[in-house]
């Protein structure tokens, strides 16, 4: 499946999930899940830097209420990947973000990664942890090889 088909199946899921909801597809929602779609993971600024190119008139507070909006629906997510805004990405979206505190390199992991001590925390404390968009920071395999 190609790139372009496979984004405008991804578009149709959205447009019918806010549908189901009761929700319509405005064109501010449309270009925000837009560019989370293209840039798969954005703060609230690079998300408006992208609508900005196609919409000049989408200030920054339009594109918080919607991702608000759209998270409140399940339809994105937010992860902190470090001190900074939060990283916004499309729901179906699902790892573990391995953030390098040195160098701030990101890697994306399977959520499967974290299955064990999921189940761990289970049995010990009763608690179910949300793993399915989780950040994890530490030192990178190149920094950790090299000399402080």
């Amino acid at each position: 499946m190609d790139t372009a088909h496979s984004l405008e199946d991804r578009r149709a899921h959205l447009r019918a999930t806010l549908h189901e909801r009761g929700m319509r597809m405005t064109p501010q929602r449309q270009l925000v899940l837009d560019a989370l779609l293209v840039l798969e993971h954005a703060t609230p600024e690079q998300v408006c830097a992208h609508v900005q190119r196609a919409t000049p008139t989408v200030n920054i507070t339009t594109i918080y209420r919607t991702l608000e909006l759209l998270e409140g629906l399940a339809l994105v997510r937010h992860t902190h990947l470090g001190h900074g805004a939060p990283t916004y990405s499309v729901h179906e979206h699902q790892h573990v973000h391995l953030v390098c505190h040195r160098c701030g390199h990101v890697v994306e992991s399977p959520k499967a990664v974290m299955d064990q001590l999921c189940g761990t925390l289970r049995a010990t404390h009763g608690f179910e942890l949300d793993a399915s968009h989780l950040a994890l920071s530490g030192t990178c395999q190149t920094c950790s090889q090299e000399t402080p």
